[in-house]
């Protein structure tokens, strides 16, 4: 039980630090003429993600003490997950964030993993949300969790970045 809470220790202080750096960012790109898009969905995110660690700390708390004995396998993909996260925000420096922003006249940014995948912190997102349950056991959440982000990103999300990124401009 140590373990899960020193891990859900640092994830919760690593996405404290995403916050404060997305605030950052979003000061930066609206001091430059940015705006954002697809606001409206936003709340329904961070409550899909605030919800994960609330189910996740259920499940764990009411379910086995002992970890799997597969547990090294989903958490070597959720470390490597926040490796691929960081490269991400490396790669857009003030243009990562949270939210949808977009800085007009700016192509949309291909470097480091965006050279590959157009959307590769999603990737992470959706490795994260299964692979972090399923170390500690939690099936169920990791299983909902993936389910609905899944289902948030491909109706509403991506959508709404693809037509904001890559759309032709008038």
């Amino acid at each position: 039980m140590d373990f899960f809470w020193y891990v859900m220790g640092t994830v919760l202080l690593q996405r404290w630090g995403e916050l404060l750096l997305a605030a950052r960012n979003a000061r930066i790109i609206r001091s430059l003429g940015g705006y954002e898009i697809g606001s409206g969905h936003y709340k329904f995110i961070v409550a899909l993600h605030l919800l994960f660690f609330v189910s996740l700390v259920f499940e764990v708390v009411n379910g086995p003490r002992l970890l799997p004995v597969w547990w090294p396998y989903p958490f070597s993909c959720f470390v490597a997950a926040q490796l691929l996260r960081y490269w991400c925000i490396w790669s857009l420096g003030p243009r990562w964030n949270t939210r949808i922003l977009i800085l007009p006249g700016s192509p949309p940014v291909a470097r480091g993993p965006y050279r590959f995948l157009r959307h590769p912190n999603y990737l992470v997102v959706a490795v994260e949300l299964f692979a972090l349950p399923i170390t500690f056991g939690a099936v169920l959440t990791a299983v909902m969790f993936t389910v609905l982000n899944g289902w948030m990103l491909l109706r509403v999300r991506i959508p709404a970045e693809e037509r904001a990124v890559y759309a032709p401009k008038e």
